[in-house]
């Protein structure tokens, strides 16, 4: 049952017709039509039209400088009106540097509605996506690092301690490097391993003061809502509350997706809606239930279309029948392997 209007929160959708003009080359998986799959979801759940959407500004040189190279922002610069490939997989189009701004700015636009009390949450639907992003690189499909942009600008704002929880099934390198020494941000990703792009080993745990604040939860391949659900309620959420961030920020990829064409898990709608759930859950502390949803991976169309509905539905304040999981001695084997290696940095997970 939904709940009262009154009781609902406010959550903002940024978009922006510019978003479909980035130009990855021709065949991309990480094409226009997904956020047109993601719209249409949203549509036929009757769920758009409780949303207020807000057309992102574009991020200023100095949010992008925050997180990546001064040459780095004038490489992508450059691309403007040009067709530029960084490597086999990422290409800029002439509009793609335009759309790179405002995909960061969203993030950062969301990351101030919330924290000003505009809205209680906001969910991103950019591209191109940015956790690949490294401070002097773009790669895997990525140009500027969108969740990582809005962390430092959370920073920026004076929080002291800000989550990022990574669902997407590729590991995202580029944010974990950008906070490795820092440990007023938690960055935490559940990831397919081994898989591209080869990071987010389970003992890679940060460095420095950044020690324990990056927590890498890689699975293997097969994996589907009930391991999934095990390893948030059982991992992710106690982190996360022992944490207590002032700010959740999600990398939202759909790629997990059992449909997805570029990777090997079995998730569906009710596992993402599980997800979800946990972030809300731990976003209900300091954080006052505030949480920015950014969109990343997930090239399946009808997958996109179920997934978005099926996680907006919670932001929105609706319900969800939560995932139960079987007996499983693999699963018994991975979550001690993860206790074995977490319980230093966070004796909650011992079990």
């Amino acid at each position: 049952m939904a709940p009262p209007a009154e009781a609902r929160p406010r959550v903002l959708l940024y978009d922006d017709p510019v978003f479909r003009e980035h130009d990855g080359g021709p065949g991309h998986p990480e094409r226009p039509e997904r956020l047109e799959a993601l719209r249409r979801g949203l549509r036929d759940a009757g769920l758009e039209a409780r949303l207020d959407v807000v057309a992102p500004r574009e991020a200023t040189g100095a949010e992008l400088r925050r997180v990546h190279t001064e040459a780095h922002v004038a490489r992508v610069a450059a691309t403007a009106g040009r067709t530029v490939r960084f490597d086999p997989d990422t290409q800029a189009g002439p509009r793609s540097y335009a759309a790179a701004l405002k995909a960061a700015g969203a993030a950062v636009q969301a990351v101030e509605a919330v924290l000003e009390s505009k809205a209680e949450r906001a969910l991103c639907a950019v591209r191109p996506p940015g956790h690949h992003a490294e401070a002097d690189r773009a790669m895997g499909f990525c140009l500027f690092n969108n969740v990582a942009v809005a962390a430092a600008h959370a920073l920026d704002r004076g929080l002291e301690r800000v989550m990022i929880v990574d669902w997407d099934v590729h590991h995202g390198n580029g944010t974990q490097a950008m906070f490795y020494e820092e440990p007023r941000v938690l960055y935490l990703s559940s990831h397919e391993y081994p898989f591209y792009p080869g990071t987010g080993a389970l003992n890679d745990a940060g460095e420095g003061a950044g020690r324990g604040f990056t927590v890498n939860l890689p699975l293997p391949a097969g994996m589907g809502d009930p391991e999934y659900a095990r390893v948030y309620r059982e991992v992710v959420e106690p982190i996360g509350r022992a944490f207590d961030p002032q700010l959740l920020l999600v990398s939202v990829g759909f790629d997990p997706h059992a449909a997805d064409p570029l990777a090997g898990m079995e998730v569906t709608e009710p596992g993402f809606a599980e997800m979800a759930a946990v972030c809300l859950s731990i976003a209900g502390g300091a954080a006052g239930g505030r949480g920015v949803f950014v969109l990343e991976g997930g090239y399946d169309l009808d997958g996109i279309a179920a997934s978005a509905a099926a996680v907006t539905k919670l932001l929105l304040g609706g319900e969800h029948a939560p995932v139960t999981w079987p007996a499983s001695g693999l699963m018994d084997r991975l979550m001690e392997a993860y206790r074995r290696e977490l319980q230093t940095y966070w004796p909650c997970v011992r079990g």
